[in-house]
């Protein structure tokens, strides 16, 4: 990514993470935190990384990605009113499992220190 992705991606990034929690009303999107944002360099399309501490269990993990599913044309929408750029990218909301991995890491550290 172009310096100019990554500046634009990272304005997206915060806009959501904003939208998200002060216009979005979804109780399937409660404890979100968008953890990236991969913009292609035609700025068409946009892949959002998202975490929850919630999203422990493959079916909670769903509800919340279906939440962010039918909450993607608005935020688009909105996003088009509040960034200055020519072209907003259509929105695709992935999962991002490096948060749990990192304290799933965390926990067994302890563990072998505690052993130790």
């Amino acid at each position: 990514m172009t310096r100019r992705t990554d500046r634009v991606g990272e304005q997206i990034r915060g806009e959501l993470a904003t939208l998200l929690r002060d216009e979005v009303g979804d109780p399937r999107i409660q404890l979100v935190t968008l953890t990236q944002v991969d913009l292609s360099p035609d700025f068409r399309n946009a892949k959002i990384y998202w975490s929850s501490p919630e999203a422990d269990s493959q079916e909670v993990r769903a509800k919340i990605s279906n939440g962010l599913d039918s909450a993607a044309g608005f935020l688009r929408t909105r996003l088009a009113s509040l960034l200055v750029i020519r072209r907003v990218p259509q929105l695709e909301f992935r999962h991002d499992p490096s948060l749990a991995l990192a304290t799933r890491t965390l926990e067994l550290i302890r563990k072998v220190d505690e052993d130790g």
